[in-house]
């Protein structure tokens, strides 16, 4: 039941039919016996400075922001994380008594569930990430914050590659290479975990985003993309008898990181899976 006690969280974004995030987080409530309720809001993106000036008088406690607006609603905002601030985009809205911090979990849901699914480290691996667009630069820098030895960034688009792997070379001690499409040949073997951080394998007929045949098997292949929940990319990396991980982890363990934020306890993991493809 819902009350005029209930707290209400949610998720701004536009569309927002899509999201599973009210699934994951109205259960996690549920099982801590918390009045609290989580909602989507279809935020237009001219109507997003009015909907975040809306929060703290409506009394919501805390939000998920999603495409488009994790770079848009920064300056809306009373404060960020340093995670935030040096990925440059927000995914959860903290209400602390009236202001509105702005945090960056991606990056820590991709390591968490990295090191849960996988046991996989970091630390002192060489690492190609193909793509260097929003989901690409929160992975990647907080793969460096990690300690990888090195990141080789991969994208037709070179020259945004180049000033993300700036901005990480900036900030961190990790290396960072950039290679062109046709350079995949030389890098990709190198690597110890190859990351799609691409759109390829949304949509039936797209090309992989690693041809099969770099693909080894002692490596680790990892797809942000999360539906389809097997792409074709992890379907060729089983069949050269790689260990994978999908993208779903990634999803899931944003939230969670999200959740605790919110509620400062411990999430109800199991229960918030239960709750994804």
């Amino acid at each position: 039941m819902i009350s005029g006690k209930t707290s209400v969280f949610g998720i701004f974004g536009h569309p927002v039919e899509h999201t599973f995030s009210p699934g994951m987080h109205n259960a996690a409530f549920a099982k801590i016996k918390r009045d609290a309720c989580y909602v989507p809001f279809a935020v237009a993106p001219a109507d997003l400075g009015r909907a975040v000036r809306a929060i703290v008088p409506l009394g919501i406690r805390g939000l998920n922001i999603t495409i488009p607006h994790k770079e848009t609603i920064i300056p809306f905002l009373d404060d960020l994380t340093d995670d935030a601030r040096m990925i440059g985009a927000v995914n959860t809205i903290e209400v602390n008594r009236g202001k509105l911090i702005g945090h960056n979990t991606d990056g820590r849901g991709f390591l968490r569930s990295l090191r849960e699914e996988t046991g996989f480290r970091p630390k002192g691996k060489t690492i190609l990430m193909v793509g260097s667009g929003g989901a690409a630069r929160a992975v990647g820098i907080n793969l460096a914050l990690s300690g990888a030895r090195m990141i080789i960034l991969c994208d037709l688009d070179t020259v945004k590659a180049s000033k993300l792997g700036r901005e990480i070379q900036t900030r961190t001690a990790t290396r960072v290479e950039v290679v062109s499409p046709e350079r995949l040949e030389k890098a990709a073997p190198t690597a110890e975990c190859i990351i799609n951080a691409t759109p390829l394998g949304l949509k039936p007929g797209d090309p992989l985003p690693i041809p099969r045949h770099l693909i080894r098997k002692d490596q680790l292949i990892c797809d942000l993309v999360y539906n389809p929940l097997r792409t074709p990319l992890l379907k060729a990396a089983r069949s050269a008898g790689a260990d994978t991980l999908s993208g779903i982890g990634m999803l899931l363990y944003q939230g969670v990181i999200a959740f605790e934020i919110w509620t400062g306890g411990k999430a109800p993991v199991n229960v918030m899976k239960a709750m994804t493809p």
